[in-house]
């Protein structure tokens, strides 16, 4: 094989006649220039370390504090107030030797500047801490700012005016502060209160005074302590005891997706989108490593958020372990690993220190694509060992996969960049099912075929063969607003900056002596198989029943929802609270995901949306109560949501801080039956919003139609709903709802249809001289089951 020929940098043959040595100057020269590029990346980390290191100074202030020291001294003023004598008292004996009077002065005084210049960067770095620790600008109303936070936002404008690399603010973020028992035991029980009976409320009240008497203030003890000397109280053990030690399949039950344009796919070429989005995605690579990105800030403000999650979006896998996962991370990698119709290929994306370019890649894909060899032995469905249940992989993974050629087969895939799918399917909004099709889209991409992609990488493109594209990603390393983040750069770069040609093909040249994409070998044994098919069976059950419905809602956005003078999450949340009463005739505990991006290694707390307020609304306007008590209880309801949403994004949360207390308690060997019962309420509806966060890279107004599709993840319960949903531009809204078939009253089209009943319902309401909503007996009525 010719890739093999150009691996070999020299070979020696022995003649009689002597050595006979041959050298490849080719693979030489290859081996220098990524020896050359490697040495590049470590420069620049070593300047970037410098630069965040004395933000929000600079490294050229330095030598400002050295000239305006050494121009006070030759004015016969000594700023130090002594200090420079000092230093110069006790410089070294060699140093009074070698240097003249002059010459000890003048590096007393660098000594002396060097020290108050890093006085000053600390007393900097300490004032911007203390400006990004103040939370109050979040509670005041829009249009009606206090004077201190006026001062806020001009300080921290100065402080923040020098261009930050992407990580220069993560050493003045504040830490997480742990709440008060007291706090979060009273905002708990508001929370609970529209779901229990009086007796029950009254037992809960019983259970958690109990607890704050007792064992709370000992737990409470323990967590305090390790928030003093651990950056984040909460972030390490949610990885831990949240993602990584699940023991169950993090296919659908973990892992998310992400989905193309909904109108538009810019080529239909499958080889020429695979160049374009992983040349995106390798750019991308490129700005975090070299901190090129700009921090994430809260959209329409100043503030920046923790871009921790970064550091492990590429070159890393979920790796499974007996009790366990751990998640590896390599400093780079100059390959993709791909899978084709049941073969691995590792793909060399740089060559000569070089990125391909996007036509190089589609060059290199297309032959993969045009390989016909057929799959070795076990290979094709190996991926199904990563969709099943944890321990059998591991175990199987210590036993055949620890040496030989299965080893470095599985470290190219575990070492590689990513994971592409080049899928032999067609998916998207097309054909004369185009709703269904959509539904079948976001299966594929929740869980495929259980064995054609590679769940534990950090995120798997795939590329479907009508050029349609989309990605799963793991949930342990970061959040969903990160991977969305990464993949608006992709889409935009892929459509508005790469571009194709006429024939739908990348633009650019092609070097056709490119070494051909490597063929990762195996060698199977039959109890691998077996195992395999063991695997794939769980996995195929789990993907089974998966009921996924995924439908834009385009009668109104957020434009029209904000001139009533309301929140767009506040009223779809208030919406999806009507929507789930109408469907189940009750109300329950319900998840929406908010972001704890405000502190230093912050995820995610929990927003409970189901509120007395909200509950009180719902009931209000199926009773048929007058239009103005509805919407009075509606404001009130709004207001309250926004509120919660505020208290758990500036660390007043109450889920995060129970499970911490419940993970100290199980460390402690002691029991809680209040944190037991609490910690074991199943969310039966759990939602989250897509954000939008770089909409200056989508000309919505020039090209409406490359509208982006957001993401979803499977149902939290088994006789639950998981609803995502994107607000895109100010005319539209995309939801993603999924439920299980094997619960006979969950339907995901049902309750979408409900979904856009309560929107439609509650906008009426809300608009001036509308008819009043129409009774429950209007709602949409429910489609039977209906298997994909």
């Amino acid at each position: 094989m010719a890739e093999a020929h150009q691996a070999v940098a020299f070979q020696f043959t022995i003649t009689p006649e002597g050595i006979d040595l041959q050298l490849s100057y080719q693979a030489l020269n290859q081996i220098y220039l990524s020896g050359v590029r490697a040495w590049k990346k470590r420069v620049s980390r070593i300047r970037n370390r410098v630069i965040k290191g004395v933000y929000p100074a600079s490294p050229s202030s330095w030598l400002f504090v050295v000239i305006a020291i050494l121009a006070t001294m030759y004015m016969r003023s000594d700023p130090s107030m002594g200090l420079i004598a000092k230093i110069q008292q006790h410089l070294p004996l060699s140093l009074h030797v070698s240097l003249s009077s002059q010459g000890q002065t003048m590096l007393s005084a660098l000594v002396f500047s060097t020290l108050l210049w890093l006085s000053l960067i600390l007393a900097l770095r300490f004032c911007l801490k203390l400006l990004l620790s103040y939370h109050q600008w979040m509670f005041e109303q829009h249009g009606r700012i206090s004077n201190t936070t006026k001062v806020w936002v001009t300080l921290l404008r100065l402080l923040s005016s020098r261009k930050p690399l992407l990580y220069s603010y993560q050493t003045s973020l504040p830490h997480l502060p742990v709440p008060s028992i007291k706090d979060t035991l009273s905002r708990y029980l508001e929370s609970a209160r529209p779901l229990l009976t009086d007796s029950e409320f009254k037992r809960m009240m019983e259970l958690g005074n109990q607890f704050e008497s007792s064992l709370g203030n000992r737990l409470q003890r323990y967590l305090k302590l390790k928030a003093l000397w651990a950056t984040n109280y909460v972030s390490d053990w949610w990885e831990e005891y949240i993602y990584l030690r699940s023991r169950s399949p993090i296919m659908v039950n973990s892992n998310y997706y992400g989905m193309d344009f909904l109108y538009v796919t810019p080529t239909p070429v499958q080889a020429a989108r695979a160049g374009n989005t992983i040349t995106a995605l390798l750019l991308y690579r490129r700005k975090v490593n070299r901190e090129e990105l700009k921090p994430s800030r809260v959209p329409g403000t100043v503030i920046p958020l923790c871009a921790a999650q970064c550091e492990r979006m590429f070159n890393t896998t979920r790796t499974p372990g007996d009790e366990t996962d751990v998640l590896q991370h390599w400093q780079d990698s100059e390959f993709v690993a791909v899978y084709h119709k049941g073969r691995f290929f590792r793909l060399w994306v740089y060559r000569a220190g070089r990125l391909l370019t996007p036509r190089e890649i589609e060059y290199q894909v297309q032959r993969i694509l045009d390989d016909s060899s057929p799959p070795q032995p076990g290979e094709d469905k190996l991926g199904a060992l990563t969709a099943g249940d944890r321990i059998p992989w591991f175990q199987t993974r210590k036993q055949y996969f620890s040496s030989g050629i299965n080893k470095r087969s599985l470290d190219a895939i575990e070492r590689a960049a990513f994971f592409v799918t080049l899928d032999d399917e067609e998916q998207g909004m097309r054909g004369e099912d185009p709703a269904g099709n959509l539904d079948r889209y976001a299966k594929s991409l929740l869980h495929g075929k259980c064995y054609d992609r590679w769940f534990d990488k950090s995120f798997s493109i795939v590329i479907y063969k009508n050029g349609k594209s989309g990605l799963n990603a793991e949930h342990s390393w970061a959040d969903a607003p990160t991977v969305a983040h990464l993949w608006e750069y992709t889409l935009a770069t892929d459509a508005f900056q790469l571009g194709y040609n006429e024939n739908g093909h990348c633009k650019g040249e092609v070097d056709r002596s490119l070494p051909h994409p490597q063929r990762l070998l195996w060698d199977i044994p039959s109890e691998v198989e077996a195992q395999v098919q063991r695997s794939l069976t769980v996995a195929q059950a789990l993907a089974d029943d998966v009921d996924c419905h995924v439908f834009p809602f385009s009668q109104f956005g957020k434009g029209r929802i904000k001139k009533l003078r309301v929140s767009p999450d506040a009223f779809i949340q208030i919406s999806l609270q009507l929507a789930y009463y109408r469907d189940r005739a009750s109300f329950c505990l319900t998840y929406e995901a908010s972001m704890t991006r405000l502190f230093r290694e912050g995820r995610t707390e929990t927003v409970r949306s189901c509120s007395n307020e909200s509950s009180a609304f719902v009931k209000a306007l199926e009773a048929g109560e007058a239009k103005e008590q509805c919407r009075h209880l509606f404001r009130l309801a709004s207001e309250r949501h926004q509120n919660l949403y505020r208290m758990a994004m500036t660390g007043a949360g109450i889920d995060r801080h129970l499970f911490c207390l419940y993970v100290v308690s199980k460390y402690l060997g002691v029991e809680s039956p209040f944190l037991k019962e609490v910690l074991s309420e199943p969310w039966r509806l759990s939602t989250s919003q897509t954000p939008v966060q770089q909409m200056e890279l989508f000309d919505l107004k020039n090209h409406p139609d490359f509208v982006s599709l957001g993401g979803g993840f499977g149902p939290v319960a088994d006789d639950g709903y998981g609803v995502s949903y994107i607000i895109v531009g100010e005319d539209m809204i995309n939801f993603h709802v999924s439920s299980k078939y094997s619960f006979s009253e969950t339907d995901s089209h049902r309750f979408g249809a409900q979904i856009s009943k309560a929107l439609h319902d509650i906008m009426t309401l809300l608009t001036p001289d509308a008819k009043t909503p129409s009774s429950p007996k209007g709602a949409a009525q429910p489609q039977s089951k209906k298997l994909l």
